[in-house]
């Protein structure tokens, strides 16, 4: 795309390799091959692989944030299906994890500005699990679903058997 810039293609390409491989998965060296240009121009960009890693977690959390909406002004249980289709879109159409559930589960070997912005991620999706209409069923936790929809996520892709992402996230007979 060359309307796109090079910071942009360099998060683009550090996203995609960050959500196959996790936060030690790709080097600038990586990023500079697949962009098209020099390891210096990304270190010009993001002098530090901390530094890009929290714009590309702050960048993610961001388009999560565009992607759900108010939550307030949604109908009852349309929060909760449009959390879901996150992870269910990550699964089948991406074919890549969440990148913050990558991070996060990384957090201990992350800078602490990057581990911050996961925390940032994850804080987005529980509050608005918690504003959205009946997003959670009665007894249930916004916590408790966000777990089973990474969970489903990496079971879904250990296994590659993307049924079981909506086998794990199905409601519960009744």
């Amino acid at each position: 795309m060359p309307d796109q810039s090079a910071r942009d293609q360099i998060l683009d390409a550090a996203e995609k390799r960050a959500r196959m491989a996790g936060y030690h998965g790709f080097s600038f060296r990586d990023l500079a091959e697949d962009v098209g240009i020099k390891s210096s121009s990304v270190h010009y960009h993001f002098p530090t692989k901390g530094e890009l890693a929290e714009a590309l977690a702050r960048r993610y959390t961001l388009r999560v944030a565009e992607k759900l909406g108010d939550p307030d002004d949604l109908a009852p249980g349309a929060g909760r299906a449009r959390v879901v289709s996150l992870f269910r879109d990550a699964l089948l159409i991406d074919d890549r994890m969440c990148l913050c559930g990558l991070f996060g589960a990384e957090r201990d070997a992350l800078p602490p500005p990057v581990a911050a912005a996961v925390a940032d991620f994850f804080g987005l999706i529980l509050d608005y699990l918690e504003r959205a209409p009946a997003a959670v069923r009665r007894g249930e936790k916004p916590a408790a679903l966000l777990a089973r929809l990474e969970g489903a996520l990496i079971l879904a892709r250990a296994l590659n058997d993307p049924g079981l992402f909506d086998e794990a996230t199905a409601a519960p007979d009744s």
